[in-house]
């Protein structure tokens, strides 16, 4: 039987899965897609945020502040991309100044430091581009953006190094308590654990229902839909930009990104389709009415792609964690500011587990991760040693994002690591440029089957049936 069992290998999950490596355990992480990352945490804003908007009192408020306060040691850690440029909430009238003044006293409430409501003078100054109507804004220092997958690749890299196993492509179906523990039934047989903890996304509610039916969840899909412009409108802000809900409705955000470019979203559009991920024209046509109401001249005709994700949205509004029967445990309703929480969620998750089964620590874990070298930040000299010695650093596969073969092949062979397009996209960026993907695919693609072993029309865009080559011209002859 093994020691526990993570449902879900998402930002929570590998979070959770990191923090409980700190402990002599088994641990076992079913993903029932074909990596990590394939989630909501695949699709959202990026942005970890100061915690000033969550209502004072609640789990969220107090995960999202102490998550933003963990995020810089974690970054240096785990090595992965983190800027704290700070946010910028912006009011549009003067009638709105006094909710402006209570999203300030909920967030010093809820232990944000540094929060100064500045007006329109200072505010120019720090984003030229903002609207000619904002009057005033609140300021928040500690709000940042991370890369979202660069952060859930690191856990789970980190987890694996300290004895972490991951399952993909394993969906579950069907969770119950035994003797001892639980057995998760999956479409690949079942195993048994002496605790579950249900990190499962937009379906943790399923699990929760069949563990606890007595105390009913229900989570709703809650569609975001984005903009993403490319690397010459990455400055058009430096911080991130919020609205203030006015007259106007909620508004969209505009932020950089790490990797220099510029995102604009989301929508909230509840869904019934668990799965339904697919951008609609509506919701396009509902940011680009929101995005210049706080941030003027908007490059628009700069976007490079289009995509959605799903939110885990539960109506009271909160996130759930916790043990709701002996030895399954609750990651549920994780959504915004989910990702800001995560180094949190994952240390309390921990906490709960460790403390249900009694786990003593080990005195071995390693905390430190190494990402993938990008040759980018090296000087000229360093550089062309590092090709001399390996010369796959020296082959541009992706030339919009200048990206090489052996960053690639990096990628690959990391533990997880990536077997499909869009593994290799995540973690190095190949394909994620101006072109998206339209000239570097059937590299990537070679380079996969290579280092895989697997034939070449067995390589998949995203895993599971999504292949790329279905035959070859003369197989039709």
């Amino acid at each position: 039987m093994t020691d526990v069992i993570i449902i879900g290998a998402g930002v929570s999950g590998c979070a959770s899965a990191r923090e409980l490596a700190r402990y002599k355990a088994d641990i076992l992480v079913l993903e029932k897609e074909e990596d990590v990352c394939c989630g909501t945490s695949k699709a959202n804003s990026a942005i970890v945020h100061a915690g000033f908007d969550a209502a004072h009192g609640t789990l969220m408020a107090r995960l999202n502040v102490e998550g933003s306060k963990r995020m810089p040691v974690l970054a240096r850690e785990l090595d992965f991309a983190y800027d704290p440029c700070g946010s910028l909430v912006v009011c549009l009238q003067e009638e709105d100044l006094p909710k402006l003044q209570q999203l300030y006293e909920n967030g010093t409430a809820n232990g944000v430091e540094g929060l100064r409501i500045i007006r329109r003078d200072e505010l120019k100054a720090m984003e030229p581009n903002i609207s000619d109507d904002a009057i005033a804004a609140l300021w928040a220092p500690t709000g940042a953006i991370v890369c979202p997958f660069g952060m859930t690749y690191a856990f789970a890299e980190n987890a694996a190094k300290n004895g972490v196993r991951f399952q993909f492509g394993t969906a579950v179906q069907k969770v119950y308590p035994i003797q001892g523990g639980w057995r998760v039934e999956t479409d690949r047989g079942s195993c048994d654990a002496r605790l579950v903890v249900n990190a499962a996304g937009v379906y943790a509610d399923v699990l929760h229902n069949m563990a606890a039916p007595a105390q009913p969840m229900q989570i709703i899909a809650r569609r975001g839909d984005y903009f993403l412009l490319d690397h010459a409108a990455g400055d058009h802000v430096r911080h991130t930009v919020f609205q203030l809900p006015g007259r106007y409705g909620k508004g969209v955000l505009v932020t950089p990104t790490v990797h220099g470019n510029l995102l604009i979203g989301p929508t909230a559009i509840d869904v019934e389709d668990k799965e339904a991920t697919a951008t609609t024209a509506a919701g396009l046509d509902e940011i680009r009415a929101k995005a210049g109401l706080a941030v003027k001249d908007l490059p628009m005709r700069q976007t490079i792609t289009s995509f959605a994700g799903l939110r885990a949205h539960e109506p009271r509004h909160d996130f759930f964690i916790g043990e709701i029967a002996p030895g399954f445990v609750d990651c549920a309703a994780i959504e915004s500011p989910g990702l800001s929480s995560a180094p949190a969620i994952g240390a309390m998750v921990a906490d709960i587990a460790a403390g249900s089964l009694h786990l003593e620590k080990k005195t071995d874990f390693d905390p430190t991760r190494k990402g993938i070298l990008d040759p980018k930040t090296l000087s000229l000299e360093e550089c062309a040693d590092l090709i001399r010695r390996q010369p796959a650093y020296g082959q541009i596969i992706c030339r919009c994002e200048s990206i090489t073969e052996g960053e690639i092949i990096d990628a690959i062979h990391r533990v997880p690591g990536a077997r499909s397009l869009d593994g290799v996209k995540r973690r190095t960026r190949a394909g994620m440029g101006r072109c998206q993907a339209g000239f570097c695919s059937p590299r990537v693609m070679e380079i996969l089957a290579r280092e895989l072993g697997l034939p070449l029309c067995e390589i998949t865009k995203s895993g599971g049936s999504s292949k790329i080559i279905v035959g070859t011209n003369k197989d039709a002859l």
